[in-house]
C-alpha cells in the first residue's frame, strides 16, 4: 500500500510580491496530486499550512477544493491536520473545514484514531508552546492508542521536533509516542528525514512545496514523499517537483563581468525566468554601477536582487540564517500594539488583504472581529 505525504503547501502565498510566484505554489501543488495519482497511492496526508493565511482567497480555496475532488475521483483518501497558518486567532471555522464537512477529505481531530483500511492514522493539528503541557497528554494517550493496534500506524503532525531545528521546534523527540511506524510532519520547509533508536519509525518533513520568504532565495529541491507501507515497516521515497529555479550567487568585484558572464549562461540554459540573488563582495561596493552591468541580466530573471556583502562577515549567521520577515513583522506588530493576539491577528490576517488591495475583505475581517478585539480592551 502507498500514500502520499504532503506538507506546507501554502497556497495563496505570493513570495516577493509576485503574483506569478502564487501561480508556480499552485504548479508545484498540482504536481504533488497528478504524481499521487499516476502512482495509485491510497490516501494521501496534507500535514498542515495548506493555506498561507486563515482567510484565503477564493482561487486558493478552488485550487485545494479541485485537487480533493481529483482525487476522490480516483478513489483516493486524504486527511489532513492545521499548521499555524490554517487557524486563525479569532476561532474562525478554517477553511479546510468546508471540504471535510462535504466529505471530499477527513479531518484527523486531535487524537482521534482512523483507520484507513488496517493503517491506523492519529493526527494533531498545531499547538503553540502555551499548550504544550496538555498536548504532551494527548501524545501518551495516541501512544495507548497504537498499543492496541497490530497494524502499519502513523503519526500525523505540524510540529517542529527540537534536535532538528531549535529555533522552531516545541517538542523533543524523546516525547513522541515511540510506537508509530512512520512519523509524517509537517512545518519546517527543508526536507528532512531522521531515525532515532527510541522511535520505530522515521520522522518524516519533506518541506514546503516551493520556495518561501523565510528560506530567502536559493537553490534548494523542492517536493513530497510517498510512503510503501509493507507488514514489518513504512519506506518513504522522495518525488522531486519541477519548481521555477532560484540562484543565490556571490561574485567578487574584482571578477565582476566575468562572473556575470557566467550566471547569465546559466540563466539562458534554464526553460523559466528565475529568482536570482547576486551578493557583491569586496570593498567600495558601488551597486548603482553594478546595476547598470547587469541591466541586460535582469532582463532574464522574474525577480533580480543585488546585496553587497562585507567581505570580512561573508558566511556570517546574519546573512545565512535570517529570521523571516513574517517573523519580524509579527514581532515589530507584537511590540508596537502591546498585545499578541491583537498583533497575530494584523499580520496574519488583515495585511495579506492589504496587500493584496483587497480592501473588501480587509473591511469585512476587521468588522468581523471588532466586537471581540473591543470587548477584551474595555474588560
Amino acid at each position: 500500500m502507498k500514500f502520499s505525504h504532503i506538507s506546507d503547501t501554502h497556497l495563496g502565498f505570493t513570495q516577493l510580491g509576485l503574483d506569478e510566484r502564487e501561480k508556480d505554489i499552485y504548479d508545484a501543488f498540482e504536481q504533488a496530486i497528478e504524481q499521487s495519482i499516476t502512482d495509485k497511492v491510497e490516501f494521501v496526508l496534507f500535514t498542515g499550512d495548506i493555506f498561507h493565511v486563515p482567510n484565503p482567497r477564493g482561487k486558493a480555496q478552488i485550487k485545494f477544493a479541485n485537487a480533493l475532488r481529483r482525487l476522490k475521483d480516483n478513489d483516493i483518501s486524504s486527511y489532513f491536520v492545521l499548521g499555524e497558518h490554517d487557524i486563525s486567532n479569532i476561532k474562525d471555522t478554517p477553511v479546510s473545514f468546508i471540504p471535510h464537512k462535504l466529505g471530499f477529505t477527513n479531518y484527523l481531530e486531535n487524537g482521534k484514531p482512523f483507520f484507513h483500511k488496517n493503517v491506523l492514522i492519529i493526527g494533531f493539528d498545531k499547538f503553540r508552546k502555551n499548550e504544550a503541557e496538555f498536548f504532551k497528554g494527548k501524545l501518551k494517550e495516541a501512544y495507548n492508542e497504537a498499543e492496541k493496534h497490530n497494524g502499519p500506524k502513523i503519526l500525523v503532525m505540524h510540529q517542529g521536533i527540537i534536535e532538528i531545528n531549535q529555533y522552531a521546534g516545541e517538542l523533543n523527540s524523546t516525547e513522541l509516542p515511540s510506537n508509530f511506524d512512520y512519523y509524517a510532519m509537517g512545518h519546517l520547509h527543508d526536507k528532512t528525514v531522521v531515525r532515532y533508536d527510541h522511535l520505530n519509525g522515521p520522522v518524516v518533513y519533506p518541506g514546503s512545496i516551493e520556495h518561501t520568504d523565510s528560506q530567502g532565495i536559493g537553490e534548494k529541491e523542492k517536493g513530497f514523499f510517498e510512503g510503501e507501507i509493507t507488514e514489518s515497516k513504512i519506506t518513504e521515497s522522495w518525488q522531486p517537483l519541477k519548481i521555477r529555479p532560484q540562484i543565490s550567487s556571490t561574485i567578487d568585484i574584482e571578477k565582476i563581468e566575468d562572473e556575470i558572464a557566467k550566471v547569465s549562461d546559466m540563466i539562458t540554459s534554464l526553460d523559466a525566468k528565475p529568482i536570482v540573488e547576486i551578493k557583491i563582495k569586496g570593498k567600495d561596493v558601488d551597486l548603482d554601477l553594478i546595476d547598470v552591468k547587469i541591466a541586460e541580466l535582469r532582463k532574464n530573471c522574474l525577480f533580480l536582487r543585488i546585496k553587497s556583502v562585507d567581505e570580512d562577515l561573508e558566511g556570517h549567521h546574519i546573512f545565512s540564517d535570517r529570521p523571516s520577515i513574517d517573523k519580524e513583522v509579527t514581532s515589530l506588530a507584537k511590540k508596537y500594539l502591546e498585545d499578541e493576539e491583537l498583533a497575530e491577528f494584523a499580520t496574519k490576517e488583515l495585511l495579506p488583504a492589504l496587500e493584496k488591495n483587497e480592501i473588501e475583505m480587509a473591511n469585512e475581517i476587521v468588522m468581523k472581529n471588532f466586537k471581540q478585539f473591543r470587548s477584551k480592551k474595555d474588560a
